[in-house]
């Protein structure tokens, strides 16, 4: 399907997130679409997919302009779309979630759809069983779901918004592959992503956004440096390596086990120094998440010993380890970090220690203005949380955290962010470090855990790797192990 954008124009108040941009996309094209966070590409997404409507502009699909008022106009129309926090159901099963928005009446040939979910997953060698509850999947496990299900609704247009963020090397690739098969087959995919060498290896060509417009479009050969130029205005480099742990231990786990429905996890013994970065790697569901759960008091270990400052935590809530100076950033900000519907004001009053019965919303406006400057948070007080950008969100979530602290759990800190904005939060966690916070993260980027970790776990199959030096492992190192060739219990 050819799709045509023309002079679309979209505002929320001053802001104009869309400044009159144009877009011609053949059938058959995999389109990238670049930009810095903020810059105007997902408000693009949600015009084109019926989320929200535009301001002004044409949408011509197949040389007919059309009206989508909401997504189910847009499903109609053959577009659909996946988001960065996907669409589902948490209390249902993937198998529910996957026949939703399907025609059928009140009771769906249950036993069909999961004979073409199974069909339609062997394609892309997803393994999702489909009798799981959603909560109970990793963000690219339901990131797989949710795209399975627009192509079972009939998408011809496919809106991909980071898809690669949470899901394996190997599961990247088959991706792409059947990526590469839609495309033949004339399907039109726009695919927005910050990481610039997946555009690169992947689009046929990209159009690159700044500040609510398209200023450049690309064909391949392609030129980093320049794509980079384009998104920013301005080179930027990565931050260089830096050393900051201190002597002594801050946290200690002690032949730790960690149980849950999906798996077991034996015998983790870590001793994590004030400063230290922690970064853990392996594919989606092999352990990393749990563990890190089990670092905060969200999963309760089975056999072992947690010990902050030697001060036993062990068995203790959430909450306990949070008094103790330990917090946790979940992946998705909008369901576990953030509260959709409140503002940034109303987050930073939940955020702080109360006194008396009365809010003082003077003092707490003046202390959202400090951290909205300190954090380069694009929005202002009033903002709704869902209203900002995806790398907004995560600078917020980390304004919130309360200074000092001792134990910093990060799930994917910089997923669905920009190059900038990237370099960006990991100054800031670093600054955290030099006040002697010990930080553990999870991410999908392996050059992002080598480059900013001291030291590496990898998880396989509810095994951990010894810990392993960042400085003297290789990307190649860390892909086998996470793919169980060379690995030691």
């Amino acid at each position: 399907m050819k799709v045509e954008l023309r002079n679309i124009h979209k505002s929320f108040g001053p802001v104009h997130a869309n400044n009159g941009i144009t877009l011609d996309v053949p059938a058959g094209t995999i389109q990238g679409i670049l930009g810095e966070n903020g810059a105007g590409k997902s408000t693009l997404m949600k015009i084109l997919s019926g989320f929200i409507r535009e301001d002004a502009g044409e949408i011509v699909l197949d040389g007919k302009t059309v009206r989508i008022n909401t997504p189910s106009d847009a499903i109609k129309y053959g577009i659909g779309m996946l988001h960065q926090d996907p669409l589902d159901f948490l209390p249902m099963r993937v198998l529910d979630n996957f026949i939703i928005g399907a025609e059928g009446g009140v009771f769906p040939n249950k036993a069909q759809a999961r004979k073409e979910f199974t069909d339609l997953q062997a394609q892309f060698h997803f393994n999702i069983d489909p009798d799981a509850y959603v909560d109970s999947l990793t963000v690219g496990e339901r990131q797989q779901l949710e795209i399975l299900r627009l192509l079972w609704l009939g998408a011809r247009v496919l809106i991909l918004d980071e898809p690669t963020t949470g899901i394996s090397s190997s599961q990247r690739e088959k991706l792409f592959a059947t990526l590469q098969i839609l495309s033949e087959q004339g399907k039109t995919l726009f695919f927005v992503s910050h990481k610039l060498e997946e555009v690169e290896g992947l689009c046929h060509r990209i159009a690159v956004f700044r500040q609510g417009e398209v200023v450049g479009e690309v064909s391949p050969p392609y030129n980093t440096d320049d794509l980079v130029r384009l998104m920013f205005g301005k080179e930027v480099k990565l931050n260089e390596r830096e050393e900051i742990a201190r002597d002594g231990t801050g946290i200690q786990f002690q032949n730790i086990t960690i149980e849950d429905s999906r798996m077991r996890i034996s015998n983790i013994d870590l001793d994590i120094r004030p400063g230290e970065v922690i970064g853990l790697a392996g594919m989606a569901g092999s352990g990393q998440r749990q563990f890190l759960k089990a670092c905060c008091g969200l999963l309760k270990p089975v056999a072992g010993k947690v010990h902050l400052h030697e001060k036993d935590l062990t068995g203790k809530p959430y909450h306990e380890f949070l008094a103790n100076g330990v917090a946790y950033v979940p992946a998705s900000r909008l369901e576990e970090g953030l509260i959709e519907g409140l503002t940034l004001n109303e987050h930073f009053i939940l955020a702080e220690k109360q006194e008396g019965f009365i809010i003082n919303r003077d003092k707490y406006k003046s202390i959202t203005q400090e951290r909205i400057r300190e954090f380069n948070i694009k929005g202002r007080p009033g903002s709704p949380v869902e209203a900002l950008s995806g790398g907004n969100q995560q600078r917020a979530l980390l304004a919130l955290m309360k200074t000092p602290l001792d134990f910093l759990l990060v799930e994917h800190p910089t997923r669905g962010l920009d190059v900038e904005s990237s370099i960006y939060i990991w100054g800031k966690l670093k600054e955290r470090c030099r006040q002697g916070t010990s930080i553990v993260f999870i991410s999908a980027d392996l050059e992002e855990i080598l480059h900013y970790s001291d030291r590496v776990l990898v998880f396989f199959g509810g095994k951990v790797s010894r810990p392993l030096d960042a400085r003297s492992t290789s990307v190649d190192q860390l892909g086998q192990l996470i793919g169980g060739k060379g690995f030691e219990a």
